[in-house]
């Protein structure tokens, strides 16, 4: 039997370069599907499936925000938690400039620029997650506490 050839994107060989335990997944990906389809193909609940939204506050400064599949983020109380008068999610070409990935297949591995990276806190809590390992349709199964030992997030609580 042969094995599954994945696709060797920066996220990944970011996760490999510094020995991270992980199982990549891929699956079918439909266009504005988001992690519901993810889920469904993996045969997983959406709240495990993690995105990596690309967000900028008032004063054009990005980050990213690590959130369940099945849950928004309240824009008004992170700009509170960080101080800011306003976020904003990010153009798809702004966040490719940032990140050096496309909409769909935004990892927080890897990123063109070190960017400040928050997670939602009960992320924390799950046994595992599904998140993005920089390709449409390609996702990273690890341990959240994987998740901490090679990002430096800072946990919120923004979910609605």
């Amino acid at each position: 039997m042969a094995k599954e050839k994945f696709p060797a994107t920066q996220a990944v060989r970011t996760l490999k370069a510094h020995g991270a335990s992980f199982v990549l997944h891929t699956y079918k990906y439909e266009e504005r599907g988001g992690t519901e389809v993810a889920a469904r193909e993996l045969k997983t609940d959406e709240h495990q499936v993690i995105k990596t939204l690309v967000m900028e506050d008032d004063k054009g400064n990005p980050f990213l925000i690590l959130m369940h599949g099945d849950k928004e983020v309240s824009t008004k109380t992170l700009a509170r938690s960080l101080g800011v008068k306003a976020v904003n999610p990010c153009t798809p070409e702004v966040a490719h400039k940032h990140t050096g990935y496309v909409v769909g297949g935004i990892s927080p591995f890897g990123t063109r620029k070190a960017l400040k990276i928050y997670i939602e806190a009960s992320i924390l809590d799950l046994p595992k997650v599904y998140i993005n390992a920089g390709k449409k349709g390609l996702l990273a199964e690890m341990a959240p506490k994987e998740l901490g030992s090679l990002l430096k997030l800072v946990p919120v609580n923004v979910a609605i």
